[in-house]
């Protein structure tokens, strides 16, 4: 199996950063595309940011020129770093990620897609 851990989240003040991490550990897998999404509390779940593992990369409207999702150095990493954080950023942060798993050959072609735990992020005075 596959797992998916994020770290990072925490209180910060409005107009100040926080840089959310996940890592994925467990079953030989590779990386298709890396995500992370946010839910705050009665809303639905929301897009934030993901990345493909050809660098190309999509943002919320909302979160464009203040949050930027990057690859870790270490394998099988990926971050969310937030800056000028607002209030309406206040959720619980989910990373997620498509990816591909070996198969009897040992041929990475079997896709599947899991979601961490979630952390929360609080933005406040």
């Amino acid at each position: 199996q596959v797992q998916l851990v994020e770290s990072g989240g925490g209180l910060a003040q409005p107009g100040g950063s926080l840089r959310l991490s996940c890592a994925a550990s467990g079953s030989i897998f590779r990386l298709n595309v890396m995500g992370w999404y946010r839910q705050a509390p009665g809303k639905q779940r929301e897009l934030v940011a993901n990345l493909t593992s050809g660098g190309s990369t999509n943002y919320a409207d909302s979160v464009k020129g203040r949050f930027t999702i990057s690859r870790g150095n270490a394998k099988n990493t990926w971050y969310l770093q937030m800056n000028s954080l607002k209030p309406e950023d206040t959720a619980v942060y989910y990373c997620n990620a498509d990816l591909l798993r070996a198969d009897y050959w040992g041929l990475y072609n079997l896709k599947y897609n899991y979601w961490g735990q979630g952390t929360q992020v609080t933005v406040s005075s």
